[in-house]
């Protein structure tokens, strides 16, 4: 998309008296290759291409979007979002200018040009290691990259190309005992180019998922009731992330949907936690040079020692609560309008010892690992499944339990954190919300609640 085509369509989006307008042109590459049973499964490719075009009067907005993104495509498609508003004043619109964006992701190997058979034989490596841990009995693997392009324009007189690079590997392996089975995950990923695959130790991704799995296969089930548990690192930060991350996004504040609204200034954490919200972070799978709607990312803190100090925030939300963009605004693909979502989102690092947390606690629960959950963003209940977890008796760990789960709200947590540990580590996920699913890291290190409900099973 050029710049006289783009300001076209943009005279064209405001004819009928729209205060802003924005044109979002998305070229898109996928790839995918999974192995089920040391067997290549499939290998997908596809291309997604089309543009969205919004226009907003005040706080009223309207989206209209299109795969065909020819000259006269774009022009119908921006006549179209136009005629959701009717009025008589008519507003201009400044002239486009390039923004010069910090290219923080250089990659060395794009991802389509590597050869699905390099691609096949490093599967097929880490389904040997996975099935060299006793106990296995298969792993399911895959790896997916894209390269996504996009171009932006708006009224205001932005206008921004830049192009994103995706790798992500995924590894479960199955663990089957007296008609049970157990599965231990991991999926790392980067936004980076297949260069990334050699940055990690890939057989020892599927080994660790191995472990949990035959780790579980042999535990009993975890007992129910109030107690201190300590959460590991990584992917445990999902809890942050769902129970209060969300309800931190505008997409809730500004509409009263969260328990955060007007609390900015105030205490809603203990005073060991800061948690920040980062797209700069080089090559994090969460990270961007620019958000969605072209504004550049930045680095967001949430909270502060226990104090509220920020919400994310996409442009039209930013009308509705009278405050600045944040470089928050997301969408999956152009089939989406934006809206404020998270990038790269984690409790920081404190100063406790990892050792003491589950030396100090008495009798609780260690969840080293998590895994999926749901909660309500409107009152920040949750409920979330333990993958990995462990019984800890007079301050010791004694023996895995499966079965647990994590059930509180989000700001009570806060509150009952009182351990930090400085072992932060992030993991990488899909966050699914209004508009779509998207890249986004979690993280933390070690922390430990004085009490929260766990959830148990009995056979």
């Amino acid at each position: 998309m050029n710049k006289q085509t783009a300001e076209r369509v943009l005279q064209a989006a405001m004819q009928t008296g729209g205060d802003f307008a924005e044109i979002f042109l998305e070229d898109r590459l996928n790839n995918r290759i999974s192995m089920r049973k040391g067997l290549t499964e499939t290998v997908l490719s596809s291309r997604l291409h089309g543009a969205g075009i919004r226009v907003y009067l005040g706080l009223q907005a309207f989206y209209v979007y299109t795969n065909d993104t020819s000259e006269a495509g774009l022009l119908a498609c921006a006549k179209r979002a136009a005629m959701g508003i009717q009025e008589t004043k008519k507003h201009g619109l400044s002239p486009l200018q390039d923004l010069d964006i910090c290219k923080g992701f250089p990659i060395e190997m794009r991802p389509d040009e590597v050869s699905a058979k390099e691609k096949i034989a490093l599967l097929r490596k880490m389904n040997t290691a996975a099935m060299s841990v006793s106990g296995i009995s298969q792993a399911i693997l895959g790896i997916s990259d894209a390269i996504q392009k996009v171009w932006i324009a708006n009224t205001e007189g932005r206008f921004v190309h830049d192009t994103r690079y995706y790798t992500r590997l995924s590894c479960s392996a199955i663990a089957e005992k007296n008609g049970e089975m157990q599965t231990g995950s991991e999926n790392p990923g980067a936004h980076r180019g297949y260069e990334f695959c050699k940055t990690i130790d890939t057989e020892q991704v599927a080994i660790e998922a191995a472990k949990t799995s035959v780790t579980m296969i042999d535990a009993p089930y975890c007992p129910a009731g109030k107690m201190p548990v300590v959460i590991g690192n990584g992917f445990g930060g999902v809890i942050f992330h769902e129970a209060c991350g969300h309800s931190l996004e505008a997409t809730a504040v500004a509409y009263g949907n969260s328990e955060f609204c007007g609390k900015l200034g105030q205490k809603i954490a203990a005073d060991c936690v800061t948690a920040i919200e980062d797209g700069t972070i080089p090559y994090a799978w969460g990270s961007l040079n620019v958000d969605d709607e072209g504004t550049p990312t930045t680095r967001l803190v949430l909270i502060e020692k226990g104090i509220l100090k920020n919400y994310m925030i996409d442009r039209l939300n930013s009308r509705r609560m009278n405050m600045p963009v944040t470089g928050s605004a997301r969408r999956e693909s152009y089939r989406y309008a934006p809206t404020s979502r998270m990038r790269n989102t984690f409790i920081d690092n404190g100063t406790d010892d990892e050792n003491e947390m589950i030396a100090s606690m008495g009798d609780g629960l260690f969840a080293k690992k998590m895994g999926g959950g749901s909660v309500n963003p409107a009152t920040g209940e949750f409920n979330f499944a333990v993958e990995e977890g462990y019984l800890v008796k007079d301050g010791k760990i004694s023996s895995p339990v499966r079965g647990a789960s994590l059930i509180g709200r989000g700001s009570q947590i806060l509150l009952q954190i009182d351990r930090v540990g400085s072992n932060l580590t992030q993991a990488q996920g899909m966050c699914g919300s209004v508009s779509g699913s998207i890249p986004t890291n979690v993280g933390q290190p070690y922390i430990r609640v004085k009490e929260i409900t766990v959830g148990g099973m009995s056979k």
